[in-house]
């Protein structure tokens, strides 16, 4: 059996109370220890907490994985092409149009990938739509926000690379060749 009662004030001093009087009633009745609901829901929604802080944790590290690699991708791309990107310097190209270079030759494969990633997410939300609550399978602004934020990183991913590559010194470039 389980007893619930609804309180206005200091829920603990009811639980106290309450408890001493089943145990005044008979001694011998198994009274397992008083709870609030708050706490009664926050024990049932434990397992489930954990593991979308787990699946939290787990996106996170796969977001800080994909930025190293679109990072890693393009400095060694602008490491292979320092000699033609100080030619381009030497011969008049600004600094803003080498960045833009850089930054259009990495944002175009991550542009792919997102296009394809939201196909399949799309596609595949289906399957998760009982897992959810609250909102749809198919919200529009949880979508958005997740491009919007894989674009962030991937464009600064980009970005530190095509910094440093306006950094090339066109003489030593030209002395090389």
């Amino acid at each position: 059996m389980t007893l619930v009662a609804r309180t206005e004030g200091d829920p603990h001093a009811l639980l106290l109370a309450a408890e001493g009087q089943l145990r005044a009633l008979d001694r011998n009745l198994a009274v397992f220890p008083a709870q609030t609901m708050a706490a009664y829901v926050r024990a049932s929604l434990g397992p489930a907490r954990l593991g979308a802080m787990l699946l939290g944790i787990f996106g996170l590290l796969g977001l800080g994985l994909a930025a190293v690699g679109v990072f890693s991708v393009v400095a060694y791309s602008v490491s292979q092409r320092t000699r033609e990107i100080g030619i381009r310097m030497a011969l008049g190209a600004q600094p803003g149009s080498v960045t833009r270079l850089v930054l259009k030759e990495g944002m175009i494969p991550v542009t792919i990938g997102i296009i394809l990633g939201l196909g399949v997410g799309i596609a595949l939300a289906q399957l998760v739509a009982s897992l959810l609550y609250g909102v749809s399978a198919t919200d529009p602004i949880t979508f958005a926000g997740v491009i919007g934020l894989l674009a962030a990183v991937a464009f600064l991913a980009c970005y530190v690379p095509a910094r440093r590559a306006t950094k090339v010194d066109p003489l030593a470039t030209l002395r090389c060749e």
